[in-house]
């Protein structure tokens, strides 16, 4: 990552499109599990940032195209960080869900 990077806008609504144009991603919520059950992109996994070491249980393929969000991106980057430092190879941070113009799903993951 250069420091360019923390610069550039990442446009959530553009990314999701990608993912789901995208054959075998995944789309990854780092945000707490309270955050999830109040309001998640449907389709979304829930592994908070705090807990990204467990991925290896639900995130099995390291060369799936992962796409991350959480609330406002900040999170997001910390996990691909962490993801790829786990040796997963397409992971990518697609900002936050506060910028997400479509509708949200409640309840348990």
């Amino acid at each position: 990552m250069s420091i360019l990077d923390l610069f550039k806008s990442v446009d959530i609504n553009k990314e999701l499109n990608r993912c789901r144009t995208t054959k075998g991603s995944v789309l990854l919520d780092v945000r707490t599990e309270d955050e999830y059950r109040s309001g998640h992109i449907s389709g979304s996994r829930n592994i908070p940032v705090g807990k990204i070491d467990n991925a290896v249980n639900l995130l099995h393929d390291k060369s799936a195209p992962i796409f991350v969000y959480c609330q406002s991106g900040n999170r997001a980057r910390q996990a691909v960080s962490k993801l790829r430092k786990m040796g997963y190879t397409q992971v990518e941070n697609i900002g936050g869900i506060e910028n997400y113009t479509g509708q949200v799903q409640r309840g348990k993951r």
